[in-house]
């Protein structure tokens, strides 16, 4: 019999999910750029990188709200595409982008992507990645030119994977990303564990919510965290992820933090096609169930999160549980992740019993759960993710 020998006090932003800097201003976090993201509190940014405006309206269809970078653009015909289609987008400053009678539509500026890896050389070959000051300066040129929309910065998978050997001369240097997210509003990064080549990531999923931790802590949570999601095979062509692993992944990154998700769905072995995620009805379906239950409970997850709500009892040294607590309504809502892939059994206590009723209701199917002596019974697979709503 598991013995709950240890009593963990989930203390937000500095174990888990938020803090007070946090608390004060998660529901305006947009609020200083006129011509930004909406500061709609239904609006939670699920965007797709790198894709053709004329797939615009099927994205739109999947629940995806943003489009991330354009190809060779941002041209004319792109910004009239997209403005047609009602998705915005995040695209680098250009002379179009800022001279445009459909500029509307464009709510935040980018830099070219992952300055923080080697880089191409014309000779053949890779030099040093770019260096942070090039990147700050860039930042303060791009704002000087425009301050009414954020800069979002896209780093590489060394924000999570320390000796990836794509960062060449500063591969294992972490200390390099605090200088590169100064350049930035917004900071994002990617890593795809489900289809890695390295055995020491591959899939090991909690490679993810690692990464935005680190971005969260790098920054003090002065920025706002963004992270990309695998959602197709890429250049693996034995294994794609599966919609279990894309919802772990995203519910894992939230929870740890998150404001914005993006999801890469190019695919680039056996053959290249760009938007994969529209030609494989599987993962398709999946991520289109998933972006429909963030939408529905985006105003729960813009809203502020909560600190000392709950506790987790276990009998593990450092449970591996991440928990974001939310209040929105007369309801306070739970959200659970297990970042490890071995079953994860755990109680979790209210810390204020007296305002609480004596059930909860499962999110995800709507089944009852007791709480009972204001505990709830945790039982969560690998990389399971689980979340309640508790009324009154």
């Amino acid at each position: 019999m598991l013995r709950f020998s240890v009593f963990l006090f989930v203390i937000f932003g500095i174990h888990l999910t938020t803090s007070a800097q946090d608390t004060a201003k998660a529901t305006t976090v947009y609020d200083q750029w006129t011509q930004g993201i909406t500061r709609d509190p239904k609006f939670f940014p699920l965007a797709v990188w790198l894709q053709s405006p004329r797939n615009a309206k099927r994205y739109k269809q999947a629940g995806i709200n943003l489009y991330v970078g354009l190809w060779n653009g941002p041209t004319e015909q792109q910004l009239v595409d997209l403005k047609r289609a009602q998705m915005p987008v995040v695209c680098t400053q250009n002379e179009t982008g800022m001279k445009s009678s459909n500029a509307d539509i464009i709510v935040a500026w980018m830099h070219g992507d992952e300055p923080d890896n080697a880089q191409p050389l014309k000779s053949g070959g890779y030099g040093p990645p770019i260096d942070p000051s090039v990147i700050v300066k860039d930042y303060q040129k791009i704002r000087e030119r425009d301050s009414t929309r954020p800069v979002l910065l896209n780093l590489g998978q060394g924000v999570a994977y320390d000796n990836y050997i794509g960062r060449g001369v500063r591969r294992n240097h972490p200390e390099d990303y605090p200088l590169y997210i100064k350049g930035s509003d917004i900071v994002s990064f990617d890593i795809y564990p489900a289809v890695h080549d390295k055995q020491e990531v591959a899939g090991k999923l909690e490679f993810v919510p690692r990464g935005v931790d680190r971005l969260r802590q790098w920054s003090n949570d002065e920025k706002i965290v963004w992270n990309c999601i695998e959602c197709s095979r890429i250049s693996n062509t034995s294994v794609k992820p599966t919609p279990q692993q894309i919802r772990s992944e995203v519910w894992m990154s939230l929870i740890k933090g998150s404001r914005g998700i993006i999801y890469f769905v190019h695919q680039f072995e056996p053959n290249f096609i760009e938007a994969s995620l529209l030609d494989d009805p599987e993962l398709l379906e999946a991520v289109t169930r998933l972006n429909r239950q963030i939408t529905e409970l985006a105003p729960v997850l813009n809203s502020p999160s909560l600190l000392n709500v709950v506790a987790i009892e276990s009998d593990l040294e450092k449970p591996p549980l991440d928990v974001m607590c939310k209040r929105y309504g007369n309801s306070l809502y739970v959200f659970v992740a297990n970042a490890r892939p071995e079953k994860s059994v755990a109680k979790l206590r209210l810390l204020n019993p007296s305002s609480v009723s004596t059930q909860a209701r499962e999110i995800e199917n709507g089944s009852e759960v007791m709480i009972r002596d204001s505990i709830i019974n945790l039982e969560i697979a690998g990389y399971g993710i689980v979340s309640y709503r508790i009324d009154g």
